[in-house]
């Protein structure tokens, strides 16, 4: 009898228990909301900011279905039985990306889970909120939401609902913030970047340097010795110079830039003192494994020995003539985007795609693989000296763990031309345009 009366109560207890459950948690951030969302309407960081890899170091993730946006999956398998298997699918996500702009208040994504949670229905829901005097703040709010139906035992684990489901979201919120700290604070919303598949293409190259206090005249003067130098190395070597200059930058720092003034050639090999050579990509250079000498005893360090043309630099360059050198370049995914108007709008640029594929996931280092910019098509002038007509540079940023396309072109967004009559503001957004292709590139 008693036992009946305890099974009684608890089934009483059970239908009186809500059929859903709901828990959410806000967090606000310092990042534009644009950036927010690019970041949760794909998981390619997840594992940067899920409870998840604190549970199983080693869990297994598998991406499928499309790289952004609603249809966007992930799955993961576990051994820890605290993260177990499940997946993320993107129900939705309101306004459509190119629709997150300056105008844009609010937005939301739907995640759809599936794992081994108590109930059916499971959902995920961000809702993200402009904040700030300026609009420069995003109130995120980060929901879970579960139906129950008529199952008891389903019902009980409403008690649990603070649980992992909790967790889950309150240690998500706190490592997202993290994750958002890592992109640059640069508005990108005007830019439409394509990815391209680029092929190693043979270059002469020049190293080069100059003070950034010396601004676009100075970049344009070592730039012109340089192309110079290069035309008159392939005249010598009997190779013909088949494109553009490119810029391939090392460091942009407070006062210096530091830079190679490339030009692509017809030939990946050449001839150097009577000798055929074949040319390489280039391959960072070898750390000094060699232990310090103590303090006291240590001597002087030894000149770098002298470089003569066949022999090779310690990026494995082949040295030419004097300062120029031949290597293969470009090869694999790069992310394009393009800027009409003055080089002083390259920087911003090339800081806008860094900050993209930092929020799409897509994986770059820029000391080892150096992002590089291609004049597509030159200022115009008049008699007079006045520029009628942009300059078009195209700047790549290369790029690994990447899909076949961006969300621009898989919604078909076209990169538009920019057609004025005046040079561009050098603190202005980017313009983008389509009109120059990737180097040796299929699209």
């Amino acid at each position: 009898m008693a036992c009946a009366i305890v099974i009684g109560i608890g089934v009483l207890a059970a239908v009186i228990m809500p059929g859903s459950g709901h828990i959410e948690r806000s967090l606000v951030v310092g990042k534009d909301m644009r950036q927010v969302y690019d970041v949760l309407a794909n998981f390619r960081r997840l594992p940067e900011f899920s409870v998840l890899n604190s549970y199983d170091a080693h869990i297994k993730y598998n991406w499928s279905g499309k790289a952004f946006g609603p249809g966007a999956e992930v799955s993961w398998t576990s051994s820890d039985p605290r993260a177990g298997s499940g997946s993320l699918t993107i129900d939705s996500a309101t306004p459509d990306f190119n629709k997150v702009d300056g105008t844009a208040k609010s937005a939301k994504i739907v995640w759809d889970l599936d794992n081994g949670w108590k109930g059916y229905d499971k959902t995920f829901t961000l809702d993200l909120e402009r904040q700030g005097s300026r609009n420069q703040l995003t109130n995120i709010t980060w929901s879970y939401d579960v139906k129950y139906g008529w199952n008891l035992v389903n019902r009980f684990a409403n008690l649990y609902i603070h649980g992992d489901p909790d967790s889950f979201i309150e240690f998500g919120l706190n490592s997202l913030q993290n994750v958002l700290a890592s992109v640059p604070n640069v508005n990108y919303g005007d830019l439409i970047p394509y990815i391209r598949q680029t092929e190693q293409t043979p270059v002469l190259l020049v190293p080069a340097s100059i003070q950034r206090k010396d601004g676009i005249e100075g970049l344009a003067d070592t730039v012109n010795k340089a192309v110079a130098q290069i035309q008159a190395t392939a005249k010598k070597l009997g190779v013909n110079v088949t494109g553009p200059r490119i810029i391939f930058t090392t460091n942009y720092g407070d006062t210096t830039y530091t830079f190679d003034v490339a030009m692509p050639i017809d030939s990946s090999t050449v001839n150097v003192n009577g000798q055929t050579q074949q040319l390489t990509a280039p391959t960072p250079p070898a750390l000094d494994s060699s232990a310090p000498a103590d303090a006291g005893t240590a001597a002087a360090p030894a000149a770098p020995a002298a470089l003569n043309p066949g022999d090779h630099d310690k990026f494995g360059r082949l040295i030419v003539d004097g300062d120029v050198r031949a290597t293969l370049a470009f090869g694999g995914a790069a992310l394009e985007g393009v800027w009409n108007g003055t080089a002083a709008g390259v920087p911003q640029t090339r800081d806008m795609l860094k900050a993209y594929a930092l929020t799409h996931g897509y994986k770059f280092d820029d000391v080892v693989n150096r992002m590089y910019d291609i004049l597509a098509k030159p200022e115009l002038k008049d008699a007079q000296g006045n520029i009628t007509s942009y300059a078009e540079f195209d700047v790549y940023l290369p790029i690994t763990n990447a899909p076949d396309q961006t969300p621009e072109q898989a919604a078909g967004i076209k990169q538009p031309t920019l057609e004025v009559q005046g040079p561009a503001a050098a603190g202005s957004a980017p313009a983008p345009a389509s009109t120059a292709p990737a180097p040796a590139s299929s699209h």
